[in-house]
């Protein structure tokens, strides 16, 4: 599929792939050797081996913080969670993986489902930007929305006692329970969510193109 997208990068080079860091459903880092690793980063690596090109991973501190790397026309695709507030600015391929939202909980709190968790005095810890912090924002109704800078943060607030939960895409808080002893997921989620590819919004040729990849990833096993 012809797309001038393609053949820029193809001049490049590179492909500009952007990642947000602390989600291992996007991509983490090894904080000894600094490796990148994750689904965004075998999939940028893919992209880029299929357009022929070498990948170029774009750090960001956070998920939601790649889309401020719009601004400066930092990347040429990236690997997010879908909400449809971001479609005013990317344009989305079809998802490649699908979960729910929820939240951990400390031991010994008495939070068991989502709709325990909207209630007063009940803070809910969540990088700002991220999915999490976007449907919550639009569905909560009692509860306090404390918006971190990092997944690590959002943690810590609930290790020390400064939120009751934290909230993210349900793989994404796997890996904190052994970081947190005696902590749990709830038993529900609070809403949908979806990974998806995304390109800067208008670029029609780039993001069939990028459709087109995801598709033969997942037909392959790839994800």
């Amino acid at each position: 599929m012809n797309s001038t997208r393609v053949a820029d990068i193809v001049k490049t080079g590179k492909l500009r792939v952007g990642v947000g860091i602390g989600a291992p459903p996007i991509a983490v880092k090894d904080a000894v050797t600094g490796e990148l690793r994750g689904p965004a980063v075998e999939l940028g690596r893919a992209l880029a081996a299929r357009i022929g090109v070498q990948p170029d991973f774009v750090e960001y501190p956070r998920p939601g913080a790649v889309i401020e790397g719009l601004r400066s026309n930092a990347w040429d695709v990236a690997f997010l969670a879908f909400d449809p507030s971001r479609t005013e600015v990317v344009d989305y391929a079809p998802a490649h993986f699908q979960s729910d939202f929820t939240c951990l909980v400390p031991a010994g709190s008495s939070l068991r489902k989502a709709a325990d968790a909207d209630q007063p005095g009940i803070r809910i810890a969540t990088p700002r930007n991220d999915g999490s912090d976007l449907l919550l924002t639009r569905t909560l109704k009692r509860a306090q929305l404390i918006r971190t800078e990092s997944q690590a943060e959002a943690l810590e607030m609930v290790r020390t006692g400064r939120a009751e939960a934290r909230a993210a895409p349900r793989p994404t808080l796997y890996p904190d329970l052994a970081n947190l002893p005696g902590s749990r997921l709830l038993d529900d989620g609070f809403g949908p969510m979806s990974f998806a590819a995304m390109v800067p919004k208008g670029q029609a040729g780039w993001l069939a193109y990028v459709s087109d990849f995801i598709e033969e990833a997942k037909a392959s096993g790839l994800v």
